[in-house]
């Protein structure tokens, strides 16, 4: 089961004349609403401080956006970037876990729009150690928010009340010896929800420094618990600009969204474009239950 790039990749690339975004422009958060792809991505120029952009499509493939950052550092646990962005709608409110980077360290933190130009900050929710790669999910469970995040090497789950406050904090997935998430593993886009379960891609790294996506299943009652985690990647490092970049053989994802039984999988190529593959949802589904049905 491969993700099928789309042929006119890289669909968004750094611009020179915006200094903000002249040397890098990746790793990007996506949904899909009232019949609207809205991005941010993150951007690097001259000072190489991270910077969020936004961007606008009908169709997923052709971006229009601004000339200026919607998003940058404000707080000192920021100043060296805001990274990575994942984005959740609940309600017509859109929640976004981003990674603050200074000297500290990095640290997960949050801040919610309904238009994507102005913000509310509500500062570190994950705070007193190294974390990123957190992804915030559609709805409560069981009564209770609920997000991924990445301690090293693994994905953890944790729960809140007030999405300020999080706890029973536990590991769900771990790197697999010998496989091609052998060193490190990271939650890739928000999970989606489907009648057999959650529907999760995720970022591995293995010896050879290369990062590939994969994708698992996990219980719709308790996302703890995997239902299914196939052995292989669904998108691997192939491409030139993939494997050559600002770092190479890396494609790495913040975002995948749903249209008409369709998966589109954004993410950055090589740490220095964007770029988007697809799939069948129904297809992918029926590959996760063939493995489910294996184990």
């Amino acid at each position: 089961m491969w993700l099928k790039r789309y042929p006119g990749n890289p669909i968004l690339k750094p611009v020179p004349y915006h200094d903000w975004e002249s040397l890098t422009l990746f790793n990007a958060a996506v949904v899909y609403s009232n019949g609207i792809f809205h991005m941010l991505y993150r951007a690097q120029g001259s000072d190489r401080i991270s910077r969020l952009g936004y961007a606008v499509s009908r169709d997923g493939f052709k971006w229009m956006r601004l000339d200026e950052p919607v998003f940058e550092p404000q707080a000192d646990y920021e100043v060296w970037g805001v990274e990575d962005p994942r984005i959740t709608q609940i309600g017509d409110t859109f929640y976004m876990l981003y990674t603050g980077y200074s000297e500290k360290g990095t640290r997960v933190c949050m801040a919610t729009t309904k238009n994507f130009i102005t913000w509310e900050r509500y500062g570190i929710i994950l705070p007193g150690y190294d974390d990123k790669d957190a992804a915030l999910f559609p709805e409560q469970i069981r009564g209770r928010y609920c997000l991924f995040h990445r301690i090293p090497d693994d994905i953890w789950i944790a729960f809140s009340e007030d999405l300020r406050h999080w706890t029973d904090h536990r590991v769900i997935m771990e790197p697999r010896v010998g496989l091609w998430d052998s060193v490190r593993i990271g939650i890739a886009a928000p999970p989606i929800k489907t009648e057999a379960g959650w529907l999760i891609l995720y970022h591995g790294y293995n010896e050879a420094r290369h990062y590939s996506l994969g994708v698992a299943l996990l219980a719709l009652d308790d996302p703890a618990h995997v239902l299914s985690r196939p052995q292989v990647p669904v998108l691997t490092p192939l491409t030139p600009w993939e494997k050559r970049g600002d770092v190479p053989n890396i494609v790495f994802s913040d975002a995948a969204v749903v249209v008409d039984d369709q998966l589109y999988v954004y993410y950055g190529a090589g740490d220095h474009v964007l770029a988007v593959a697809m799939c069948n949802m129904q297809e992918l589904m029926n590959y996760l239950q063939r493995h489910m049905e294996r184990e």
